[in-house]
């Protein structure tokens, strides 16, 4: 699946040959405000140089759609914008373009919220109209946006085929429509209408099949926008359970489950959860859930449960009904909408980092390890932590995988060493490193002639330098590969005692 934003990697997608079918003229939305009410977005990013921590990679360029909505305000997709480093709106038969700038943005949902400078804009450009129902199955909906192909308007027409509860970024649940309407790079963040009213917001295709795109409903919009009045994305809620369906007959006897008794079975359970194993959660809220996990909303759809604990788990908790022992019980249920990943998502942040001699470290994220999946085998092999400990929780607060991105950078100090692919420090100087500020603390405080590196897992080998030798390199690596720093700003702090 990919975003339809027009630019920078996304460009390999622009071959796929997706099937723009000739639209009606008496077809096309025909109020003239809704047209005004589209504009085209032109970013100028610059993205993580994961290898590279001390720098960045080259400004890309990339455009995309958004939408007029109340509050002087352009909605559009987050990775749209994601590391813009300058933001430009083009408006309807327009060849101004205004500057602008992020108001709120939510990664896990791939929403954004952009303003413009020049507030004035809006006194001749005014908001669409968020619907405030979800379209039928079937609906004829019109995509309007600038995809690659042209610089105008387009608009094309095609019908919602489906609508589930599915996974988005990181660990976000949400709705999601799927149409088939032709969607190309630059249709992102662009609305789709019903009756010029917006039903959603592009955000995806698939490259290997013709004519199947994905909107954002209007529905999880507004939770957004809800979410972000106070300046923060939090995120949707959702229940991090292991569950497993009620279906099968054996499994239903072994519970003793009367004939009318449907929810999903607790397979594990947490020592200090409210639930346990074999509990059956049977109804969120007023919601009777299924043995599927299916729970009926609106409209006569039926969707995974997930969907009512985000509406109704916003203060925390989310209320549910659970068979225990033959009995139900009803219990508030902590809910939260990430979990405190080892390896977390940078999240539009750049990686913090640390040079020390010919080395540099930094903390393994979500992106790095994904990166790295290109040699899994090896690292697998090598028991790295980056593979083994993909999609695990933090065991302490604040517990990072630290690793060297890059190979050593050219000094005699190194003479005879050699690492493997991403070594993950384990300790220094037979102390565990927690994570990179640690790793600061501990350099900065060493004593001793000599200090000594420890790798985790098989193939890496131990490093011992000369203490004061390595410390003098440093100024010679940064010298030589021409780096403003030695560490980015939060772990200078912590080498400077701050």
């Amino acid at each position: 699946m990919y975003g339809l934003m027009h630019g920078r990697t996304l460009l390999v997608i622009l071959l796929l040959g997706l099937t723009v079918r000739p639209l009606a003229a008496q077809a096309q939305p025909e109020d003239e405000a809704v047209r005004n009410s589209v504009v085209k977005i032109f970013t100028t990013a610059r993205t993580p140089n994961l290898f590279q921590p001390w720098t960045r990679q080259s400004p890309s360029e990339a455009t995309g759609s958004g939408v007029i909505i109340s509050g002087n305000l352009i909605l559009t997709n987050a990775h749209v914008v994601n590391y813009a480093r300058r933001i430009e709106v083009q408006p309807y038969q327009s060849s101004d373009k205004y500057e602008a700038e992020i108001v709120a943005i939510g990664r896990g949902i791939d929403l954004a919220l952009i303003r413009l400078e020049d507030e004035s804009f809006f006194n001749t450009h005014p908001a669409a109209t968020l619907t405030e129902k979800m379209p039928r199955i079937g609906s004829t909906v019109y995509a309007i946006g600038y995809p690659m192909g042209g610089d105008a308007l387009s608009v094309t027409a095609g019908i919602v085929s489906r609508l589930e509860f599915t996974q988005y970024n990181n660990d976000t649940l949400g709705q999601r429509l799927q149409v088939d309407t032709a969607l190309n790079p630059g249709n992102s963040g662009g609305p789709v209408f019903v009756d010029n009213e917006v039903v959603g917001v592009v955000f995806s295709g698939i490259p290997s099949a013709e004519n199947i795109g994905y909107v954002i409903p209007t529905d999880e919009i507004n939770m957004f926008l809800d979410d972000v009045e106070d300046g923060a994305y939090d995120g949707n809620p959702r229940m991090f359970v292991d569950m497993q369906t009620a279906e099968n007959p054996a499994v239903r006897d072994f519970l003793e489950l009367e004939s009318g008794d449907t929810g999903l079975i607790v397979t594990k359970a947490e020592d200090e959860s409210l639930l346990e194993r074999w509990d059956v959660i049977s109804a969120v809220g007023e919601h009777d859930i299924d043995n599927r996990g299916m729970v009926a909303v609106d409209g006569g759809f039926r969707l995974h449960f997930g969907y009512y604990v985000a509406k109704l788990g916003k203060e925390g908790t989310v209320p549910l009904t659970v068979i225990r022992d033959g009995e139900e019980i009803a219990i508030d249920f902590p809910v939260q909408a990430s979990r405190n990943y080892l390896q977390p998502p940078l999240d539009g942040a750049y990686p913090s980092y640390l040079i020390h001699g010919p080395m540099v470290f930094m903390a393994s994220t979500q992106e790095l390890a994904s990166a790295a999946s290109r040699a899994a085998g090896a690292l697998t092999a090598s028991r790295n932590p980056i593979v083994t400990r993909l999609g695990q929780e933090a065991s302490f607060e604040g517990e990072q995988i630290i690793t060297l991105p890059s190979p050593f950078f050219p000094h005699r100090v190194t003479k005879g060493y050699e690492l493997g692919i991403l070594p993950v420090l384990d300790m220094v100087n037979g102390v565990e490193v927690k994570n990179l500020k640690h790793l600061a603390e501990l350099l900065r405080d060493a004593e001793g002639e000599y200090i000594e590196f420890e790798f985790a897992g098989r193939t890496n080998e131990t490093l011992v330098f000369d203490r004061e030798d390595l410390e003098d390199s440093t100024e010679d690596v940064l010298d030589d590969a021409g780096i403003r720093s030695r560490a980015s700003d939060d772990i200078m702090d912590v080498l400077e005692g701050k």
